[in-house]
Parts: C-alpha cells; sequence; structure tokens
C-alpha cells in the first residue's frame, strides 16, 4: 500500500473514531457542557476538525511542552489532548465546549474510545 493511501486510511480513521468518542462525550457530558450540534454531518464535521487538530497540530503541542510532559509524568497529555478540543471547536463552530475542563474530559472520553475501537480492528485483523 502506497504512504498516500496509508495516511488517508489512517486520517480516515481517526476521523469517523474522533466522530463516535464526540458524539458519545456529548452524550455523557450534556449539551450545556459540550455539544457537536443537532445533526449527523455537524458530528461529522467536528469529528473532522477534531482529527485534523489532533494529526497536525498535536505534534507540534507535544513538542513543545515535552518538558511539562516529563516533569508530570505525562499527566500533562490530558491537557493537550483537552486543548485540542479547545482549538478544533475554536475553527468549527457547530462544536461547543463549556472550559478547558469540559474539554479535557472530553479528551480522555476520546482516548478511551479510541483505543477501544483500535483494539476491535485489531482483533478482527
Amino acid at each position: 500500500m502506497s504512504m498516500l493511501k496509508r495516511l488517508a486510511v489512517r486520517f480516515s480513521t481517526r476521523w469517523l473514531v474522533s466522530s463516535l468518542g464526540l458524539w458519545i462525550a456529548a452524550a455523557l457530558l450534556g449539551s450545556s457542557r459540550l455539544s457537536v450540534g443537532h445533526s449527523l454531518w455537524a458530528i461529522i464535521g467536528a469529528g473532522f476538525f477534531v482529527a485534523l487538530v489532533n494529526m497536525g497540530i498535536k505534534p507540534l503541542l507535544i513538542l513543545l511542552s515535552f518538558p511539562a510532559i516529563i516533569f508530570s509524568l505525562g499527566l500533562f497529555m490530558l491537557v493537550i489532548n483537552g486543548l485540542t478540543i479547545l482549538i478544533a471547536a475554536w475553527v468549527y463552530n457547530p462544536l461547543y465546549v463549556k472550559d478547558l475542563w469540559v474539554a479535557i474530559i472530553a479528551g480522555i472520553i476520546l482516548g478511551l474510545v479510541n483505543y477501544l475501537v483500535t483494539r476491535i480492528l485489531e482483533d478482527i485483523k
């Protein structure tokens, strides 16, 4: 498989998993804290921007905050995950996040959904 095709498959998978994770997070946290709109297209769009930020900006955030990650024994990654969701909400208006704490909790939920989907896909292979 070519490198471009692998990148497209990887991004598409992240996109769908991010959409699913945001939908679950919005259902668990309530629309007053996290909202992804009222249509399937709004959820898919929000997932697209979260996946885009995770693949494009998150590596730079990790690099710039590497000392804080080391000092906190990796717990600062929760803040970075929250920041990526806040950045996506800033770019994509239908995605509403009340504050950083809600974004951090949503990031934890997204991480759990990502882990579960990855495990299921690995078991299918």
